[in-house]
């Protein structure tokens, strides 16, 4: 049997365009790719990206290119737009902008979206959302508006961590009580940054892929633990109560796409992110 084709993308919008979306752009403009990257702010942006500075809560005045592939990678926390969720007003601004939808757009949500389903076994990409909190609802409402304008494929990552992502470190240094117990899930950047690449690149990539290293479920404890002693620091106290609670993300399909991860758990994860700061 014939292996498909890879796709190439030619010409690359990433929306937002952070920690995440610049690694992303950096794997694309290696590969001959032309991308543009939009987000506010620019002047932090590669040399070799096209910037785009654009405040998409906000009617979009210029014209966007017309490109092939997008990345959409905005943040829920954006501000309100007349009574209305900045991060849905984003992405009705941003399709009336585009000149026409490309032929492969990919909408990086969160795992937060399962904050109301039971605990009792691994979620899976089959497994439909009930989400409780406001941020969870905003991101599932996300999710059907990107893929209602867009015809978007969806990424879930869990918690991102990497350079300039480095919440659990902070605590260790302050010496700050957790929840030890709570399970926890983790997605290395670039690992998160690969698999958009493959998002974009695969012929038929799924409709919804979650970004989870192979380590599911483990104790937030276990990895603070693990940066304190990397450290030379005393392990966090617990903060009462002290919970179990948190969710286990199956992400096989993930593994099965993609292959095996440059950090495939926490520990070799922040072995980078600690050995990037010494060095």
């Amino acid at each position: 049997m014939t292996k498909p084709t890879p796709r190439s993308p030619q010409h690359t919008l990433l929306v937002g365009c952070g920690t995440v979306g610049t690694e992303l752009g950096q794997r694309l403009t290696a590969e001959g790719t032309r991308v543009h990257g939009l987000r506010r702010n620019t002047a932090q942006l590669p040399a070799a990206f096209m910037p785009l500075a654009v405040d998409l809560t906000r009617p979009v005045i210029q014209r966007l290119p017309a490109v092939d592939t997008m990345v959409i990678t905005l943040t829920p926390s954006m501000p309100e737009v007349n009574a209305q969720p900045g991060y849905l007003a984003a992405l009705n601004n941003l399709a009336q902008a585009l000149p026409k939808i490309p032929t492969r757009v990919v909408f990086v949500s969160s795992t937060r979206v399962f904050d109301g389903n039971p605990e009792t076994s691994a979620l899976t990409e089959n497994d439909a959302p009930a989400p409780v909190s406001e941020r969870a609802q905003l991101l599932v409402a996300a999710e059907h508006l990107a893929a209602e304008l867009f015809d978007a494929h969806i990424v879930r990552p869990a918690g991102i961590y990497g350079p300039g992502r480095e919440m659990l470190i902070r605590k260790v240094r302050a010496g700050e009580a957790i929840n030890r117990r709570r399970r926890t899930n983790r997605i290395h950047q670039t690992d998160l940054a690969r698999a958009l690449h493959m998002m974009l690149t695969m012929p038929n990539p799924p409709a919804i892929l979650h970004a989870v290293d192979v380590a599911p479920g483990i104790p937030r404890g276990d990895v603070v633990d693990y940066i304190a002693q990397c450290l030379q620091l005393a392990p966090l106290p617990a903060r009462a109560p002290d919970s179990v609670g948190g969710k286990i993300l199956d992400a096989r399909l993930l593994h099965t796409l993609l292959g095996p991860l440059y950090y495939p758990t926490f520990r070799q994860g922040y072995d980078q992110v600690i050995a990037a700061h010494r060095s």
